[in-house]
C-alpha cells in the first residue's frame, strides 16, 4: 500500500511539473507587443499606456511599453529597439506622424503588424490599421458647447472669441479644428462670432506639442494685443493642457471674478485638473475619450490581425496618410459639463469621486 502512494506521490509531481513546464513554455511562446505612447506629461497618455498593458497582458500577450517624453528621435529609438527585439504587432500613437516611415519599412519586412493608435501614422504605406476616436466629432461638440455655453441658437451675439488648435504634426489637430468650424464658421461670417485678432487656420492658431505655457503665451499677447477695452467670451481649446494655459493667461488680468467671469472655454480629454476647472467654473467643457473601450478595439485588432482573421473596422474612407487609406475603428467621444461630468466619469468607473475633492 505504502509502495502504491508513492507511486501514486510521483506520478502526480511529474504530471504538475508537466504542467508548469507547458505553462512556461505557453508563456514564452506568446507573441510581445511593443507599445510606443508619445509622453507622460498628459494624464491621459499615462491611462493610455496602462490600459493596453493590462488588455493585452489580460489577452497573454506580453507587452512593451515605452514613453518617449515628446522627443521624436527617442520615439524612433525605442521602436527600433521594439521591431529588433522581436515585437510581433506594434501600437504607436506617434509624437510626428510623419517620422516612422523608415523603421515601418522595416517592421513591414519582419511581417510586423502595426497599429496606429488615437494618431494617424502618415507618409507611409507600413501602417495597418488606426484605432481611434471620431475625431472630427470630437471638434463639433466642443463648438457646440460654445454655441450652447453663449446661447448663439438663441440669437445673442455678437461675441468675441480667439481660436486654438492642436500641434500642427499631429493629424487629429486638424479634424478637431475643421470639425469645430464647421459649427463656429456660420457664426462668424454672420457676425456673431467676432475673432478680434483676425487669427484663423492651422497656420496661425496651432499649438506645437500641445503645451500648455505655449497656449499661455500666446493668449497673454492676444489679450495685451486686442483686447486692451474689450472683453474675451469664448476660447476654442483643443485639449485641456491647453485650456489650463489659456486659464492661467485670463486669470492674470483679472479675468474670473464676480465682476469679469470667464469666458466660455472648451477642451478635450477630461483630465483631472480640467474637471476640477470646471467645477470652479474656470472650464465651461471639455470632450471624454473613453480610453478602456480604446485599448479594448486596439487589442481586438492585434488579436485578429495575428490570428490572420478579419480585422473589424468602421471606417474605410476617412484616414488618407498621404499613400494610402487607412482602415479604421472610430470610437464615439462624450461631451462632458459641469452637470452631467460625475456620471459620464465616475458612475462609469474611469475616475473616483475623491480624486475630486
Amino acid at each position: 500500500m505504502l509502495k502504491l502512494k508513492t507511486t501514486f506521490l510521483a506520478l502526480a509531481l511529474a504530471g504538475a511539473a508537466t504542467m508548469a513546464a507547458g505553462v512556461t513554455a505557453s508563456a514564452q511562446d506568446k507573441p510581445t507587443v511593443g507599445i510606443a505612447m508619445p509622453t507622460k506629461s498628459s494624464a491621459r497618455w499615462i491611462d493610455d499606456g496602462n490600459n493596453m498593458v493590462r488588455v493585452l497582458k489580460e489577452r497573454g500577450y506580453n507587452t512593451d511599453l515605452q514613453y518617449a517624453e515628446d522627443d521624436i528621435p527617442n520615439q524612433l529609438s525605442q521602436v527600433e529597439n521594439m521591431v529588433t527585439k522581436g515585437a510581433k504587432a506594434l501600437v504607436i500613437a506617434a509624437i510626428d506622424g510623419t517620422t516612422l516611415s523608415d523603421v515601418l519599412k522595416q517592421a513591414k519586412a519582419k511581417g510586423i503588424i502595426v497599429i496606429a493608435y488615437d494618431r494617424l501614422i502618415r507618409g507611409t504605406p507600413n501602417v495597418d490599421y488606426y484605432a481611434t476616436f471620431d475625431n472630427f466629432q470630437v471638434g463639433v461638440l466642443q463648438a457646440q458647447s460654445i454655441e450652447q455655453g453663449l446661447g448663439l441658437k438663441d440669437g445673442k451675439g455678437p461675441f468675441n472669441i480667439e481660436l486654438f488648435g492642436g500641434s500642427p504634426d499631429d493629424n487629429n489637430a486638424y479634424f478637431f479644428y475643421n470639425g469645430a468650424m464647421s459649427v463656429l464658421k456660420p457664426y462668424i461670417d454672420s457676425g456673431k462670432l467676432v475673432v478680434a485678432s483676425g487669427q484663423m487656420g492651422m497656420d496661425k492658431v496651432a499649438t506645437l506639442r500641445w503645451d500648455g505655457a505655449t497656449a499661455q503665451s500666446r493668449m497673454d499677447n492676444l489679450l495685451s494685443a486686442y483686447y486692451g477695452n474689450k472683453k474675451i467670451n469664448a476660447v476654442l481649446s483643443p485639449y485641456d493642457g491647453i485650456s489650463i494655459g489659456i486659464i492661467s493667461s485670463l486669470k492674470g488680468v483679472g479675468y474670473g471674478s464676480a465682476g469679469q467671469p470667464m469666458p466660455i472655454i472648451s477642451g478635450q480629454d477630461a483630465e483631472v485638473p480640467s474637471i476640477k476647472a470646471m467645477l470652479r467654473g474656470d472650464q465651461y467643457s471639455t470632450i471624454f475619450k473613453d480610453t478602456r473601450d480604446l485599448a479594448k478595439v486596439t487589442a481586438d485588432m492585434v488579436d485578429a490581425a495575428l490570428a490572420g482573421k478579419q480585422v473589424t473596422v468602421n471606417d474605410t474612407k476617412t484616414y488618407e496618410n498621404g499613400v494610402k487609406t487607412v482602415p479604421s475603428y472610430l470610437l464615439k467621444p462624450v461631451v462632458v459639463y459641469k452637470d452631467n461630468w460625475e456620471k459620464v466619469l465616475v458612475d462609469s468607473g474611469y475616475y473616483k469621486k475623491s480624486q475630486f475633492q
